[in-house]
C-alpha cells in the first residue's frame, strides 16, 4: 500500500497535504464563530502529523509510521467532523467545553513526553464521544485501508484524541483569554470556557488559502 502522503521531517515535514487540510478546515470552519475562528489550525494539524507524533504514536501502538500516518489522514476529518456535532448539539455542548477546559490544561511543550504517558483508555473513550455511532464504520475504513486490526487502529486513535482536545482546549483558552477584556464575556452560562463562543456555530466563514 501506498503511504499517505504530505507528511515528512519538518513540521509536517515537507508540508501538509493541501486536500487533507481543506477538508478539515472545512469541517471546522463552522464549528466556532469568526472570532474563534482565529485559532491556528494549520499549527495544530502540524503539531498532529509532525514527524515526531507520528514516530511517538507509532512507538506508543506498536505500528509504523506509515500505518499511523494512514490512520489519521482516514479518521481525522471524521474526529473533527465529531468535534463539530458536539460543538453544535445542545445537550452535549456544555460538557464538550468542559472537556476543552480541562484538556487545555495539558502540557503539549514536549509532544514526545505527552505521547509516551498518553492514556490509551482515556483516548478511546474521547474516539468513542465524536465519532459516535460511526465508529465502527469509521474504525473498519481506516484499519482496512492502513491493514490494521481495528484495535491496532483504535490505539493510534486512542493516542491521537487527547493530543488533539489539548490542542484545541489550548487554542479556545487563548482565543478566549485575547478577547475576554474587550468583550467582557461571562464564563458563568452553559459552556464555561466556550461560552459565547458557540453560539456562532453555524455562520460560515471564509478563510483563505
Amino acid at each position: 500500500k501506498e503511504p499517505a502522503a504530505g507528511i515528512g521531517a519538518a513540521g509536517i515535514g515537507e508540508r501538509l497535504d493541501l486536500t487533507f487540510f481543506f477538508s478539515v478546515s472545512i469541517i471546522l470552519i463552522p464549528i466556532f464563530n469568526k472570532e474563534m475562528f482565529q485559532m491556528d489550525l494549520a499549527s495544530m494539524l502540524q503539531t498532529m502529523l509532525s514527524s515526531d507524533s507520528i514516530a511517538k504514536m507509532g512507538e506508543k501502538t506498536g505500528t509504523s509510521t506509515d500505518e499511523v500516518k494512514s490512520v489519521l489522514f482516514s479518521a481525522l476529518p471524521a474526529m473533527l467532523s465529531g468535534v463539530q456535532g458536539q460543538a453544535n448539539n445542545q445537550d452535549t455542548v456544555a460538557g464538550f467545553a468542559g472537556a476543552l477546559d480541562a484538556h487545555a490544561q495539558d502540557d503539549t511543550s514536549d509532544i514526545a513526553a505527552f505521547l509516551s504517558n498518553v492514556d490509551l483508555e482515556d483516548g478511546g473513550k474521547i474516539v468513542g464521544h465524536l465519532l459516535g455511532g460511526d465508529q465502527a464504520a469509521t474504525m473498519k475504513a481506516a484499519a482496512d485501508k492502513a491493514g490494521l486490526s481495528t484495535a491496532a487502529t483504535g490505539s493510534i486513535l486512542g493516542a491521537a484524541a487527547p493530543l488533539l482536545m489539548s490542542l484545541l482546549g489550548q487554542q479556545a483558552t487563548q482565543t478566549v483569554q485575547a478577547q475576554s477584556q474587550a468583550q467582557h464575556q461571562s464564563s458563568s452560562s452553559d459552556g464555561g470556557l466556550l461560552a459565547g463562543l458557540l453560539g456562532g456555530a453555524q455562520q460560515q466563514v471564509v478563510v483563505s488559502f
